[in-house]
């Protein structure tokens, strides 16, 4: 039997009545009070995680056999990621398409369908990573479903292993005609301070990932900003708990009422194979945080997590650090579905969606046989084809071998292919082979995976485009 959730209006007014009423002798309000919002979304984003990712991602970590926790999302379906200009879409729109409903060009934040991110020159609106976006006449701010859920009495929170200001969890918060203003997207972030994102309300609860450069002054070592503002201290001015650290966001309350921030790489935050441990957090770790700090508010909350770093490997064509940042996003969306399950059983108060923003150009060559998991002496997948009928290395026209990964474009384009040291194969540091030479390989224009779970999951089935799925979260929470 479906739910039918209360309009949002009319719980406004029940609210609004109730404030009105005042108290009875016996300290009992006369009207009911309406209950807040009791549903939660988490929203999954693998940045550049492809269907060849996810399978090749599998066979490192698990075998052929084997399954990722993704792969067991009982709800599934593809989703065609094109732009409104690009039939490849970068990071910016298809994250934005996810979060507005609204198609929108290539490297435009959450805006109308006509904003343009260069003039018409060509020369992108920002200098030093502050946008010079016009102020007229290139398109109005979209409303994002984080600011959706803001309004209608939500917790919220923000995570990736990214810079927080890159495209991704940009797209939740912000507005702005081009993705590399990202000392403008960190003042959005700020409250009461300029360039605040006034649809935020009193901010987001929780803000967690890499970037501190975007939010210090660039006269202090490692900052960027031009304007000589302090975001970081902006931010504990605004009663935000802060880490820097691993051991700083253990420490952070969870209490019901402390917003938090953290911020643990002047950039990106490191590739899970090469995280310090003790410094920066892991995607499953801030993620359980933000679930905590969230679940401590009694109310329903909207969380985006983002595996920022796949896609910053797969640009380098380094196989072995995208397929290991993807098994930590996996890592990350096992945790969420055992914490929500305590927290909700059943999951009949939470729906969980796990996708991709899009495609790359990472393909399996050959007829390679069964590989086994990625071991310390065998590289697995990581390795060369090697023939699936007797084991011996599979050789090109020219009598060379090959490996069972390798890339459409990118920086190893080999003038003349030769031997493959076998030995370097298991290293975090070897850069797969690609067919067209290019500075760094770009993105794919495939369809990607969408798996979801718990309430109203099974809106999601069948081929979708990207910015359909906006409407398929908010027709599942009846929002």
């Amino acid at each position: 039997m479906k739910r039918i959730a209360l309009p949002l209006a009319v719980a406004g007014a029940s609210l609004l009545m109730a404030a009105c009423n005042g108290d009875n002798d016996n300290d009992t309000p006369s009207t009911p009070v309406a209950a807040g919002p009791t549903k939660n979304v988490v929203f999954f984003l693998g940045d550049g995680m492809g269907i060849t990712t996810m399978t090749a991602a599998r066979i490192y970590s698990v075998g052929e056999d084997g399954e990722l926790t993704m792969d067991k999302l009982p709800e599934t379906a593809f989703v065609h990621t094109y732009s409104a200009d690009g039939q490849v879409t970068d990071s910016a729109p298809s994250m934005a398409a996810y979060m507005t409903g609204v198609k929108m060009n290539n490297e435009v934040i959450s805006m109308s369908p006509e904003t343009k991110a260069t003039n018409a020159a060509g020369a992108p609106y920002h200098t030093l990573f502050d946008s010079t976006c016009p102020t007229t006449g290139n398109g109005t701010p979209v409303e994002t479903l984080l600011e959706i859920m803001k309004t209608a009495g939500y917790g919220t929170g923000v995570v990736s292993t990214a810079r927080i200001t890159h495209a991704t969890p940009a797209a939740t918060y912000a507005h702005v005609c081009h993705r590399d203003a990202e000392n403008t997207i960190a003042a959005a972030l700020v409250p009461g301070g300029a360039g605040y994102n006034a649809k935020l309300g009193d901010g987001v609860d929780v803000i967690l990932g890499g970037g501190s450069s975007y939010f210090i002054p660039k006269t202090t070592t490692g900052g960027l900003r031009n304007d000589g503002r302090n975001l970081v201290n902006e931010l504990k001015t605004a009663k935000y708990g802060y880490a820097a650290n691993k051991t700083e966001l253990a420490a952070l309350p969870a209490d019901g009422t402390t917003k938090i921030a953290g911020l643990f790489n002047a950039s990106h935050m490191a590739y899970d194979l090469d995280r310090p441990a003790t410094q920066e957090p892991s995607l499953a770790e801030m993620t359980s945080k933000a679930i905590d700090v969230l679940a401590a508010k009694k109310k329903g909350f909207f969380l985006m997590v983002e595996g920022g770093r796949i896609d910053h490997a797969l640009h380098a064509t380094n196989a072995r650090r995208a397929l290991q940042d993807t098994v930590a996003f996996d890592d990350a969306v096992k945790l969420t579905l055992t914490k929500m399950a305590a927290l909700d059983p059943g999951l009949k108060n939470t729906l969980i969606v796990v996708t991709a923003d899009h495609d790359h150009t990472l393909h399996m060559n050959g007829y390679a046989q069964r590989t086994g998991k990625t071991e310390a002496g065998k590289p697995g997948v990581l390795g060369l084809v090697r023939n699936y009928v007797d084991g011996a290395v599979t050789t090109d026209v020219d009598k060379n071998p090959y490996t069972i990964l390798g890339f459409g474009n990118g920086p190893k384009r080999l003038a003349t292919r030769g031997p493959i040291d076998a030995t370097a194969l298991e290293s975090a540091d070897f850069l797969q082979e690609a067919v067209v030479p290019l500075a760094t390989e770009t993105h794919g224009g495939g369809d990607v995976f969408l798996g979801a779970q718990g309430m109203g999951a099974d809106n999601f089935a069948g081929s979708l485009t990207n910015n359909e799925v906006f409407g398929l979260i908010k027709k599942s929470i009846g929002l």
